[in-house]
């Protein structure tokens, strides 16, 4: 009985015969993979996130991330806050590609809510990217004072303390839908529709009345609409049932109908122009101006001129 490597070895380079019924020694390593005694391969669960939620403002999904030694909060969500500008620190921050990042603050003692329990937490504010998807970064702080446990194979994160405990489920989460945001825009038509009905609303109570439809009784008229509304109703009913006489307008005057420009040229007060533009007229004597760039040839401003005369008509 030979071991396998050099059995191996003697059959490829031909020192050795393959015969029949001979027994091979395997070591550990090869049994194992043919007995199937290895561990099957996993998929990878993905990241580990926590809902939580800070002051009235909820976020779905905060990383969990034990290569990070800080708590990280992007500046747009800061901003979401409405609180002053964080307090200045000396931190820099040195990013996986090398490059250095100085952020804009701290915040300290950050109440952040996760399920049952309220933590105190101390958040550098950086300016970056905006990511909707998981807009906070909890480091390694955050998850020893928590006691997180993290089950990588069921997938599951344990948050402990004071003998409590709090468990959540990364396959679960991820069974949900993360596209949430569009459909929350629902909740902004009735404020828009109010905000643009108040801006375009007609403020003159006749006209009001006369193009919508009311009811002196409506609870939604104030004194003037209804006294507006009763007015015309009476005077509705008094033109039904008396038909009071059409006086004819008079309609004797004459007017005349005012020519244009190309006919009867109107004297006009000419501005200043800029440097690069200037005045040509295409009446004569220095009547029809339009105004054309300084800038051309006396070819150019030749033809432009002869095109303009040619259709001064269109023009007014």
């Amino acid at each position: 009985m030979s071991s396998y490597a050099k059995f191996l070895k003697e059959i490829i380079s031909n020192k050795r015969k393959l015969e029949e019924f001979e027994m091979v020694k395997l070591n550990e390593e090869y049994s194992a993979i043919l007995q199937n005694k290895l561990p099957p391969k996993l998929k990878d669960p993905g990241s580990f996130s926590i809902p939580c939620t800070i002051g009235e403002i909820n976020f779905d999904k905060a990383l969990c991330d034990l290569g990070a030694s800080i708590n990280l909060m992007p500046f747009f969500v800061f901003k979401k806050f409405g609180i002053k500008e964080p307090t200045p620190t000396i931190v820099s921050l040195q990013l996986a590609d090398r490059s250095i990042k100085h952020p804009r603050g701290v915040v300290e003692d950050v109440l952040v809510k996760v399920d049952k329990f309220i933590l105190h937490v101390d958040f550098i504010v950086l300016d970056m990217e905006e990511d909707y998807d998981m807009p906070l970064i909890l480091g390694r702080h955050f998850l020893a004072t928590g006691r997180v446990l993290i089950d990588v194979q069921q997938g599951k994160l344990s948050l402990i303390i004071n003998d409590e405990e709090v468990i959540f489920n990364v396959f679960k989460a991820m069974k949900h839908s993360n596209d949430e945001k569009e459909v929350l825009m629902i909740d902004c038509i009735d404020d828009l529709v109010d905000r643009k009905f108040h801006a375009f609303r007609l403020d003159d109570p006749i006209e009001n009345c006369i193009t919508n439809s009311f009811d002196v009784n409506e609870q939604i008229l104030d004194e003037r609409h209804k006294e507006v509304v009763g007015y015309l109703g009476e005077k509705q009913r008094g033109f039904v049932t008396k038909r009071e006489k059409f006086v004819p307008l008079d309609i004797s005057f004459s007017y005349s109908k005012a020519k244009p420009s190309i006919e009867k040229p109107s004297t006009l007060e000419l501005k200043p122009l800029s440097s690069h533009l200037k005045y040509v007229y295409l009446g004569n004597p220095s009547t029809l101006p339009v105004i054309i760039s300084s800038y051309l040839t006396g070819l150019e401003e030749e033809n432009l001129i002869r095109v303009l005369r040619e259709h001064k008509r269109a023009i007014g």
